[in-house]
């Protein structure tokens, strides 16, 4: 049987299974896999792809432990979360370490879309940042945002501001050093909810999605909505952050309000 690989996340593995596979073959690689590695207590099968706003990934049981609840570790940081009702890429692992390296003393960070926490936490766990504001619409997320913000020990760090960001943007009144975009595949930027928060001297983490040769396209996008919006920017650096397709990637846009 050819099978795509799978994905240890914690006490979790994922497969990705062709459709050709047939349930004795999946059973019999599921146990292969919980006898390889000792912490992986549950197999689940990826059904289907990361879909919505949400990000929701569908899965289902196939050996082990009857779960879908990851128990997760990551840069000194401990996470819980629902595979299936809450959004994680463990491969952003790197990503959170970095960018926590890059905040200085004293400084006030937002992290829109954080999921159940993995950047806010990382940043606020490796960094010397003053305050660390969460923001995420998923109501099941921010839960485990807030069990996992305790888990940490880091309430005196890190608050969560959740729901819609566009609304929770006219509501805060705050500007903010540094701002996480680790944003979803939608069709809206949301650079207007950041230069919104921002103030001269901001250092934006922007991500986006496109093709290998489409780089130009989203810097151009990047400097138009700054010109909308009566902002000077400065880019400072673009990088890849992972393959997500063939020939289809993450990128990573950090640039400076001016």
């Amino acid at each position: 049987m050819k099978q795509r690989g799978y994905e240890v996340l914690g006490n979790l593995a994922i497969v990705n299974f062709p459709k050709s596979a047939k349930q004795k073959e999946k059973k019999k690689f599921a146990k292969k896999i919980l006898k390889e590695h000792k912490q992986v207590k549950t197999i689940l099968e990826k059904t289907g792809k990361f879909s919505g706003r949400l990000r929701k990934m569908q899965t289902k049981y196939l050996a082990g432990e009857k779960t879908k609840e990851v128990l997760y570790k990551e840069n000194g940081c401990n996470f819980r979360f629902n595979i299936d009702k809450t959004y994680f890429s463990a491969k952003l692992s790197n990503e959170r370490k970095e960018i926590s390296n890059q905040i200085k003393k004293g400084k006030k960070v937002l992290v829109m879309f954080s999921g159940v926490g993995p950047f806010s936490l990382v940043i606020a766990k490796n960094s010397k940042a003053s305050k660390v504001f969460s923001n995420e619409i998923n109501r099941e997320a921010n839960k485990y945002e807030k069990l996992n913000i305790e888990l940490n020990k880091l309430k005196n760090k890190v608050e969560q501001v959740p729901g819609d960001i566009k609304k929770v943007a006219k509501k805060i009144n705050k500007k903010f050093d540094t701002i996480v975009m680790p944003r979803p595949q939608l069709k809206d930027s949301f650079l207007e909810q950041a230069f919104k928060l921002s103030k001269k001297g901001t250092r934006i983490f922007y991500y986006d999605f496109c093709k290998e040769d489409e780089i130009n396209l989203i810097l151009n996008k990047i400097n138009l909505e700054a010109k909308k919006f009566k902002k000077k920017i400065k880019i400072l650096k673009t990088k890849t952050a992972g393959e997500i397709a063939p020939y289809k990637i993450r990128l990573r846009v950090d640039f400076k309000i001016l």
